[in-house]
């Protein structure tokens, strides 16, 4: 009697073992969920993870070490460190992203941003994490970037008229090969279909200071959500336009000029456009709260800013692929 109910436990065990290893991983018969981030530098990524550095990073303020310490931060950053104090690296979140100095292609974690090292986050660290914990797919998160690159002239799409911008022309290559080499690049993937659910457009400081740029910044936006859209046969792609924020609420007349526009192209979509602007000034942090003091250009380096403009991109990226289906 003793060794028949020993059996049953034994198989209830296992039952129940495999079903909540099912249920935890992400399913195999289901396409990888494709997001496109693209833009310039603050794209790349600015925000400062570790470096206190007294008189290069003012100490260490606004720094991703400090900001999550505080205890009303602790429920919002939670999650991005285990039990062991170390940055979480997700396994059903992959990141490719072509930089100055390397190809780098991992699971979503600090460091994938412009520069070398683990010191890094851009806007594609919270917008992961909101991502993959939204969905039941596995998730990729193509980023292409580059600093100092205007809508106008790099980055101009075709149907703009005129000549097509290089770096609109690399965007684009780089997120065909991405998708080409997506099982080679990330093996668990092999084999796998993927849809493009998502594009993320976080861009604007260089249009400012060109006359043109700042007065066809809303009609070239326009052009490049349709030429992104045709070039993938996804004419419904969800698309969030990330606002140029920089420096809080208050800006002069060049950033409010660029900021409307890029509130009027997403206006133009309709309602049912599955096109959205996302606010981000109201993340601005001061520049003596920050470690970087002098680069007002890239949020002053400050993680808050990129952790809370990632979380906002991604919500709303959520509520326009929830929308479509």
């Amino acid at each position: 009697m003793h060794l028949r109910l020993l059996k049953l436990l034994t198989l209830l065990t296992t039952v129940i073992g495999t079903a909540g290893l099912a249920f935890a991983e992400k399913p195999a018969d289901v396409p990888v969920k494709v997001f496109l981030l693209a833009g310039q530098s603050n794209m790349q990524g600015q925000g400062v993870v570790d470096m206190d550095h007294p008189q290069y990073y003012n100490g260490g303020k606004g720094i991703l070490n400090n900001v999550m310490k505080g205890p009303k931060n602790a429920a919002r950053y939670g999650h991005i460190k285990d039990a062991n104090g170390n940055y979480v690296v997700r396994d059903d979140v992959w990141v490719r992203y072509q930089t100055k100095h390397e190809l780098k292609r991992r699971g979503l974690g600090i460091g994938l941003a412009g520069y070398e090292g683990l010191h890094h986050i851009g806007p594609e660290f919270q917008f992961g994490h909101v991502i993959g914990d939204q969905f039941k797919e596995p998730v990729l998160l193509i980023k292409t970037a580059w600093g100092g690159k205007s809508l106008y002239q790099d980055f101009r799409p075709p149907s703009a008229g005129g000549e097509v911008g290089p770096y609109y022309t690399q965007m684009i290559k780089e997120a065909d090969e991405a998708l080409a080499a997506m099982g080679e690049d990330f093996p668990s993937l092999k084999g796998r279909k993927y849809e493009l659910a998502g594009f993320v457009w976080f861009q604007g400081w260089n249009d400012m200071f060109n006359k043109d740029g700042l007065a066809e910044y809303e009609e070239n936006l326009v052009h490049l959500v349709n030429d992104v859209r045709k070039h993938f046969d996804t004419p419904k792609l969800p698309v969030i336009i990330g606002e140029l924020g920089n420096g809080g609420p208050k800006a002069n007349e060049n950033m409010l000029t660029i900021r409307q526009a890029q509130k009027q192209a997403a206006k133009s979509f309709g309602t049912r456009g599955n096109v959205v602007f996302v606010q981000t000034s109201q993340f601005a942090r001061p520049a003596e709260e920050s470690p970087n003091v002098g680069h007002g250009h890239h949020w002053f380096g400050n993680a808050e800013s990129y952790f809370l403009i990632g979380d906002a991109l991604g919500k709303a990226m959520i509520k326009l692929v929830d929308r479509g289906n």
